[in-house]
């Protein structure tokens, strides 16, 4: 049976509809999708999903928040487009950590072309963990991708050649960390390689051809052969990194909708994103991070850019799996 939802502020049903299909088109950790959406009249809440957190990568809840802040961001984007102005709260109930958002899409707007371009790539983007190109990446590129996570109010830093080495290193050591902990590999494997009809995890269609040259791409997501990088494959793809310049809660919340909006606008671009999750998924590693950047921001997301073959996107639960009922604050 359809899900039915009830017009919200000034959207129909079925653009809260469409609007809430968005939300869950954004990325998150192993593809655990972990978000609940309700919808009430007086707006749409964004909650964490408490089953679908990862104690051993990701203990305090960091890539939680970044990917519902990512949700958050589609869920902005998709409601703009439809000419409605969304007022969004974090964290309204200091009592309630699992509530992390409450959207409310009360005011018309007249439509920001940027913004809506970006709505309208929403179902285009996904991570791309292929072996990328060798077409450079225009160097103008970053500037446009740093301030895209500008409006969101994080920070992407321009990195110099020693940063960049620096990163590398850091990627192998936090990757061995991680392949030599049991813990880590049994959640990993719960969640990686699935095959058959499930909606969540990284199934093996979207993972890939591991790169054999790509000292970025480590990590294997059950991909059945190592390849030789193609003949014009570019070593180097474009690394970033997306930071805070706190590291609460909210700027975690924050970052995830920068990270989308820079996602969003590299698609845009004709770009290929994947992200180097590693040295921020092991703590001392992320420490060592934030010094090799000067100690200024937090680091909170690395992305590889370029331009990939045709790649897979991860399922996506059913609506009905995700949208739960209202509290007080949206009924």
């Amino acid at each position: 049976m359809t899900l039915q939802v009830a017009a919200t502020g000034r959207l129909t049903s079925e653009q809260v509809r469409s609007a809430l299909r968005a939300a869950t088109l954004a990325p998150s950790t192993h593809n655990t999708q972990p978000w609940l959406f309700a919808s009430g009249p007086g707006g749409i809440e964004v909650r964490a999903d408490p089953d679908r957190i990862l104690p051993v990568a990701d203990p305090d809840r960091r890539e939680l928040l970044l990917s519902c802040g990512a949700a958050v961001f589609n869920l902005r984007a998709a409601i703009h487009a439809c000419g409605v102005h969304p007022v969004v709260s974090l964290f309204p109930r200091r009592q309630e950590p699992d509530l992390l958002a409450v959207v409310r899409p009360v005011g018309a707007a007249s439509i920001d072309d940027r913004l809506a371009r970006l709505a309208r790539e929403i179902p285009r983007r996904h991570t791309n963990r292929s072996p990328f190109s060798a077409e450079v990446v225009p160097p103008s590129v970053v500037g446009l991708l740093r301030h895209a996570a500008e409006l969101e109010q994080a920070w992407l830093p321009r990195l110099d050649h020693g940063q960049v080495a620096g990163l590398k290193k850091l990627v192998r050591s936090s990757h061995r960390a991680q392949m030599t902990d049991p813990a880590f590999l049994a959640e990993w494997q719960r969640w990686t390689a699935r095959e058959g009809s499930s909606r969540d995890g990284v199934p093996m269609s979207a993972g890939g051809i591991l790169p054999a040259d790509d000292a970025w791409v480590l990590r294997d997501f059950g991909t059945r052969a190592t390849g030789a990088l193609r003949l014009g494959t570019a070593p180097e793809p474009l690394v970033v990194v997306i930071g805070s310049f706190g590291d609460d809660p909210v700027d975690r919340l924050r970052t995830g909708q920068a990270m989308q909006r820079v996602l969003l606008t590299a698609t845009a671009l004709g770009l290929d994103a994947s992200f180097i999750s590693q040295p921020v998924e092991v703590a001392h590693v992320r420490e060592r991070l934030r010094v090799l950047l000067g100690g200024g921001v937090w680091p909170q997301i690395i992305l590889r850019l370029g331009h990939g073959s045709p790649a897979s996107p991860t399922p996506r639960r059913e609506l009905e799996e995700v949208v739960v009922a209202p509290t007080l604050l949206t009924a």
